[in-house]
């Protein structure tokens, strides 16, 4: 099954998410797209990681995400990934954005394997920022998380903490399908 977790940044949606996580039975990753460029993002990993049970594997992906998904899939439970905003900043740096994202998705529809949680910032509640870069991230972001929603089971919407389902598993077993 893919759960889709989005929320605001600051939010509490990596909170939530972990907690879907750390529900699961069997072993567990934590697929880390995000990359310490700055002090305060440093500090903001730091603060994630403190959060985490210190036996839960952590690999820090990068861009490389559809690949790491497929090697995820042999040995675990439950994946988590945090987060496909910065993944797909990533993507838009390494200038191979529409392939990757291509390779996602195709790899979310056919999805049969572990719980997959996914995370992702929501913009669409921001003012429109004044540069037409970032007007064209926020563009880019919000046909991703669409996509990702389309493709989920479950999705969940976390403001102030507080997770508000947008979209529940069908009846029956999702991984039956």
């Amino acid at each position: 099954m893919i759960t889709f977790v989005i929320g605001g940044n600051k939010s509490g949606k990596s909170d939530f998410a972990l907690g879907l996580l750390e529900r699961e039975s069997g072993p567990k990753l934590f697929l880390a797209t995000g990359q310490a460029k700055d002090l305060s993002f440093r500090k903001q990993i730091a603060r994630h990681r403190d959060r985490r049970d210190p036996a839960l594997p952590v690999v820090e992906v990068g861009w490389d995400l559809p690949r790491a998904l497929l090697e995820a899939k042999k040995d675990h439970a439950a994946v988590l990934v945090d987060s496909l905003d910065f993944w797909l900043y990533l993507c838009i740096q390494e200038q191979h954005e529409a392939d990757l994202v291509q390779a996602l998705l195709d790899i979310l529809q056919h999805w049969k394997g572990p719980e997959l949680i996914l995370v992702s910032c929501e913009i669409g509640f921001a003012p429109l920022p004044g540069s037409s870069e970032a007007r064209n991230f926020l563009k880019k972001l919000g046909r991703l998380n669409q996509a990702v929603a389309a493709l989920a089971h479950e999705a969940h919407l976390v403001v102030a903490g507080l997770p508000l389902a947008l979209k529940k598993a069908e009846h029956g077993d999702p991984k039956a399908d």
